[in-house]
């Protein structure tokens, strides 16, 4: 037989454009369309609704940037149309490459009834089927015309990021608004014919399979009369139906297919607008899970179930039936889908606590699963807080985006710095926006790593971020391949599902040690400072509002704010959501981001001084309030006293030019240019400076990737740098004992104040940058005599190591992480810190040097400031405050402290005397993360501790009030199964640690 397999193949790509998908609506009639432009920000539906609107005709431009739309439809059925499927088309000027990012409707009844929503891929309406002929058909839309920020030529600097720049001209175009028949024969053809046309263009070109598909189809289309495909679409069908009939082989893949609709909570779009995409996207979902019988749908981040209730009830109605039906399933179980590499180690609990009460509180569904598929890389301290949570498994796909190296798994156990174990999927089909594509399905089968010991694999199928979700045509494509020969099997089913069959058959999946490094998306460690300055402060006003509050209630009485202190978490936990606290949102977000901290500290700030004065009483005695879980000063951690004194810091000036600061621990030598030229550990009789090198070197790279501007930082970056050494000017501080530095460079000013306190073995950097640069990268580097093979940074509920050198292509793609307080080096019995109060970015390099001792020197380097120009052209622009501090002789123990010492400054308050603490504990490496009162409101005491040196500890937790009962519990305050009660004597309860481990305490009091 000649091989004619391109000629049939042409021919059905065209017979499908030209002739059979047109015939899907063989006949039409315009409806009236009027429409009324919302001023300012989007109204109440009631109001909407009632506005009387305008005439607008097909063709029209419509749509202001961020503004809203309420187009009314009008028509009547034809009377010939009775006995027919009739649905309205409603193309408000979509493109359909961009699912998703374009504008959107959801359409509602004249009673507010809402229907569905409008998307690029999803724009019709059932009027109904069958019509009786003569229907009034009435329907509103209300249209969102977001302008697209990201175009066919992506990255390009926009004002449309904000409304405040964005401007008024039009976004659309009005493109089709009918009413017409549907023909269902005809939709299902397409359907037969895209499932197989994608099917067969997988297979081998030499398989017999893929040749009998080419025939089906050559026959299926010679029965098509391409003048009248609607009375042959049947005909067409049925000569389809064997090829379509044939099993898949019992050795073939098997997805399971969830429906789902990833939204951003906010990225090129704002937070409100995210609102009314989640009501759109769920009044989808619902009405097709009325459609489609085996159709399942889940969706995570409880914030955006929680928006719908508060926004949309008539749209939470619905979605609650489904929730009980079990079609509609909620998933993740944490309040966004987060970044996990920077928020802190509350923050990251709190995302599941928050979360997971949601879900059990409105549905009684406890999630085991954490479902994070776009997040940008995962700590390696993650595992141990999901298992803390009550939760064992976790999916992600974003991995799949490194460019450097491919993971070796798609199945597979990730272990924690503590040893804990998740189980852990990354879906082969290399999208969380599956479209039930025959090359998707093929890509799952074909990437799936685990052959031969697994065959399993997950497919999260939807239009995303505002696209609509799952789609019919999905759904039927699904249906098609739940069991065809040459394809992988795909059945509908919920992520809980999945996961028991994938645990079942692969028990012995292989481990994963260590963060799940993205080998991209770098750059979001330091974009948008003040988003990441505000998160940190945050978290940290948090834990001091819980627990003075806490300590203040249980001493005095004080109201505990549980109302006010639930939605401040909440607030914070939204803003980590993983394109907020990355920096890689439009202008708008990261205005309102700015204000919304700024909200946050104040009332934090009140609850705690609130609360110090009640704890404090009347009185004029100085007291220093230590919030952190260290001494500090003979302050106990937790209390307030009046704190000791030592020595005193001498400023001298330096021989050759500068100056030298020395208190007795370190003599730190500024010179003329600013730089600090030595820091000698006096005690240790040790240089931290690398001979010839100079610290607190500010360094300027262009910073230009080739993508993802905001994200990305590509390594060739480093091959150009300028070291930033002139001065304006070198003086001695106001306060005598400290030196103050100024540097003008391009067209930004740098200040800074370099202190050394009395008896602390730490030279504190304050740095402020009025920032005005574009695409280029600050950097604080200190080169440290140091021979170190690898160094620590801090993670959550512990820190992480990571090699100092590139031997392998795997540790190369590491030249940029993420820290949170510390960064430490060292070598055995000496080691230094560099601590910060703010910037999570870092690199850290090693060099042997080729002259003089030959000694290696270990540069860590600070990331600052970034000035990328998409998707917020103005980043970062303005002044900007750091503090961090160089701490010599420091081991893990040292940068732990010092860490939190930076981040907790203390408070001083006057008053009547000192205030114990209500929770103590006697070993520095059990570090408490949080007292508070539990937040079923009983009054119990709940304390959150952890071992952060990384070895095994012993120690007394001593209560500063009568306990009843000791209970150990999950995150979520509940107890934890399995777990003994530690042995304690009266107050006081021994607890025994492993390196790392997490441990939440709560104490019923007496």
């Amino acid at each position: 037989m000649h091989d004619d397999r391109s000629l049939v193949e042409a021919r059905l790509k065209r017979v499908l454009d030209e002739r059979i998908r047109p015939a899907v609506y063989p006949e039409s009639v315009p409806l009236q369309v009027a429409v009324w432009h919302a001023p300012g920000e989007p109204v109440p539906v009631a109001e909407g609704l009632a506005a009387e609107p305008e005439p607008i005709e097909v063709g029209a431009r419509w749509g202001a940037p961020w503004g809203t739309s309420w187009f009314r439809v009008t028509g009547t059925v034809p009377e010939a149309w009775a006995g027919r499927t009739v649905e309205a088309l409603l193309d408000l000027g979509f493109d359909e490459n961009m699912p998703g990012f374009q504008c959107e409707g959801l359409v509602y009844r004249p009673d507010g009834t809402p229907v569905k929503g409008l998307n690029p891929r999803n724009q019709w309406v059932r009027i109904g089927a069958p019509v009786a002929g003569g229907e009034e058909v009435r329907l509103h839309i209300e249209a969102a015309s977001n302008p697209v920020i990201l175009d066919y030529h992506p990255f390009l600097p926009t004002q449309l990021g904000d409304k405040e720049t964005a401007g008024s001209e039009p976004q659309y175009t009005l493109t089709r608004m009918d009413l017409a028949i549907f023909d269902e024969s005809v939709w299902q053809l397409v359907i037969d014919l895209e499932v197989l046309g994608e099917l067969m263009a997988e297979l081998p070109v030499d398989s017999q399979r893929r040749y009998e598909i080419v025939r089906a189809v050559d026959r299926a289309l010679d029965a098509v009369d391409l003048q009248d495909v609607n009375a042959t679409a049947e005909r067409a069908r049925a000569r389809l139906a064997d090829v379509l009939a044939a099993p898949a082989v019992p050795s073939a893949h098997r997805i399971s297919a969830v429906g789902h609709a990833h939204i951003d909570s906010a990225w090129l779009w704002p937070l409100r607008e995210t609102v009314r995409k989640v009501a759109r996207t769920t009044s989808n979902m619902t009405a097709l899970l009325e459609d489609e019988p085996e159709f399942v749908f889940a969706m995570s981040q409880a914030q955006q179930w929680a928006w719908i209730k508060d926004h949309r009830p008539e749209v939470w109605a619905r979605v609650k039936k489904a929730v009980a039906d079990g079609r509609f399933v909620p998933a993740g179980g944490m309040w966004v889908e987060s970044d996990t590499n920077m928020p802190g180690s509350e923050a990251m609990a709190r995302q599941f606590v928050h979360g997971k009460r949601f879900f059990l509180d409105e549905f009684g569904v406890e999630n085991d699963e954490a479902w994070l598929p776009d997040t940008f890389g995962f700590a390696a301290g993650l595992p141990q807080i999901i298992k803390a949570a009550g939760s064992t498994r976790l999916l992600t796909q974003k991995i799949s985006w490194s460019q450097t190296n491919k993971f070796p798994h798609h199945t597979f156990q990730w272990e924690g710095i503590d040893g804990t174990r998740i189980f852990t999927h990354f879906p082969p089909v290399d999208t969380y926006n599956c479209s039930m594509k025959g090359s998707e399905i093929a890509h799952a089968a074909r990437n799936f790593k685990d052959k031969g010991v697994a065959r399993h694999s997950l497919a999260p199928t939807g239009w995303g971020d505002g696209g609509g979700g799952t789609t019919r045509e999905m759904v039927a494509k699904a249906a098609r391949l739940r069991d065809l020969e040459g394809s992988a099997q795909v059945v509908w089913e919920t992520p809980q599902a999945f996961f028991d069959q994938a645990e079942a058959e692969y028990p012995n999946a292989p481990v994963w040690v260590g963060e799940l490094y993205l080998e991209l998306h770098r750059a979001t460690l330091t974009s948008q400072a003040k988003t990441k300055q505000g998160n940190r402060r945050s978290e940290h006003l948090l834990r001091e509002a819980e627990l003075w509050a806490a300590t203040a209630a249980v001493r005095t009485g004080f109201p505990y704010p549980y109302e006010e202190l639930d939605r401040i978490w909440k607030t914070v936990l939204l803003h980590q959501f993983h394109d907020i606290l990355p920096g890689s949102s439009i202008a708008w977000v990261h205005r309102e981001a700015r204000a919304t901290y700024e909200r946050v500290a104040r009332e934090l700030n009140e609850i705690v001084e609130a609360a110090q004065h009640a704890l404090a009483g009347e009185g004029t005695t100085p007291l220093v309030f230590n919030a952190a879980p260290h001494a500090r000063a003979g302050v106990p951690a937790g209390a307030a006293a009046t704190p000791a004194t030592y020595g005193r810091t001498e400023l001298t000036p330096r021989e050759v030019g500068g100056h030298v600061l020395d208190n007795g621990l370190l003599r730190v030598e500024i010179d003329a240019r600013g730089l600090v030229v030595s820091a000698y550990d006096i005690e240790a009789d040790r240089e931290t400076i690398a001979p010839g090198r100079a610290a607190n070197l500010l360094q300027l790279h262009p910073d230009f990737p080739n993508m993802w501007d905001a994200w990305d930082v590509d390594e060739f970056y480093r091959n150009t740098v300028t070291d930033l050494t002139d001065a304006d000017s070198v003086t001695t501080g106001e306060d005598g004992t400290s030196v103050r530095v100024v540097r003008s460079f391009g067209d930004s000013r740098v200040t800074q104040v370099l202190s050394l306190a009395a008896w602390e073995r730490r030279l504190v950097l304050d740095t402020e940058v009025d920032w005005h640069e574009t695409e280029k990268f600050l950097k604080l580097a200190f080169p440290l005599d140091v021979h170190a093979e690898r160094y620590a940074s801090e993670t959550q509920f512990g820190h992480f190591h990571r090699p100092t050198h590139t031997n392998t292509s795997w540790e190369a793609a590491k030249f940029e992480a993420c820290n949170h307080r510390f960064v430490h080096v060292a070598e055995p019995g000496w080691g230094v810190a560099v601590v910060n109060d703010s910037t999570y970015g870092h690199d850290v390099t090693r060099t042997v040097r080729s002259e003089g001792d030959r000694g290696t020197t270990t540069t860590v380097r600070m990331s600052l400031l970034r000035a990328p120009r998409f998707p917020d052209p103005e980043t970062d622009q303005g002044v900007h405050r750091f503090r961090h501090a160089l701490v010599p002789g420091a081991g893990i123990a040292e940068a732990v402290r010092e860490g939190w010492r930076i981040n907790v400054p203390e408070r001083h308050v006057t008053g009547a005397g000192q205030v114990a603490p209500l929770v103590s504990v006697d070993e520095d490496a059990v570090v408490v993360t949080a007292v508070k009162l539990a937040d079923d409101g009983s009054g119990d005491v709940v304390v959150r501790f952890h071992e952060a040196h990384g070895g095994r500890a012993r120690a007394t937790l001593t209560a500063g009030f009568e306990v009843a009962e000791v209970t150990v519990t999950d995150l979520l305050e509940r107890p934890l199964p399995g777990a003994t009660a530690p042995e304690r004597d009266g107050d006081r309860i021994a607890v025994r640690l492993r390196p790392f481990e997490l441990v939440t305490l709560r104490l019923r009091r007496g």
